[in-house]
């Protein structure tokens, strides 16, 4: 066997690995995601000309479901998210509780599922170029969206603030664009690279994807 079937073989091994684990083995995996999505929200880089700083939580989150797969990779989420609201201080910046960006916490477990169903159903979309359409829709519709949403209810209720949707926009939105593209590229790369092209769990384009894959 050369070496690039090996690499194939264990990918597949991994995967299949995943997939059969038991109830208390995807339990302890999901933690384990959970803290790694902990340890990486503290990762930060300034982009030139850029105040808001690259972090690596959203990067996390986008290979939690690729790595856990359908509803395991959104109870990832919602352990870190549970976990972080009941007072770990594993949110960026140290934080915890439920604060303003509770909505992305929420969007968090949203992209996880989403992306875990796609990457457990479809062996077309663990291309790259698919994988970046479905990373870029997650980041920028499943996560931003509640996370506007609670943002733009927490400072016109709870904290009293009257802003309109224009300025929540404006301050919520084109700041993090640069960076989250950044982010989604290199998931995809990582997602394309760790993810086997064969089936594991009785995938619908079975004996298909092959006839019409894109890289």
């Amino acid at each position: 066997m050369d070496v690039a079937a090996r690499i194939n073989q264990t990918k597949y091994n991994v995967f299949r690995w995943r997939h059969e684990l038991s109830l208390p083995g995807k339990l302890a995996l999901a933690l384990g995601v959970a803290c790694l999505t902990g340890l990486l929200a503290q990762v930060r880089f300034y982009l030139p000309g850029n105040p808001v700083p690259l972090t690596g939580q959203t990067f996390a989150v986008l290979l939690a479901g690729v790595a856990m797969g359908k509803r395991w990779g959104g109870i990832s989420m919602a352990i870190y998210g549970g976990l972080g609201f009941a007072g770990v201080p594993w949110f960026s910046g140290l934080k915890s509780g439920v604060v303003a960006g509770g909505g992305y916490i929420i969007g968090f477990v949203l992209a996880a599922l989403f992306l875990g169903y796609f990457t457990d159903k479809y062996i077309r979309s663990r291309s790259f170029l698919s994988m970046l359409a479905l990373m870029l829709f997650a980041n920028f519709v499943l996560i931003y969206v509640p996370g506007l949403v609670w943002r733009g209810w927490w400072l016109n209720l709870a904290a009293g603030e009257s802003t309109s949707v224009a300025a929540l926009l404006g301050m919520s939105v084109p700041p993090y664009i640069p960076g989250d593209i950044i982010k989604a590229v290199a998931a995809a790369g990582i997602a394309r690279g760790v993810t086997p092209k064969l089936a594991y769990n009785g995938e619908v384009d079975k004996g298909k994807w092959a006839k019409w894959r894109l890289p």
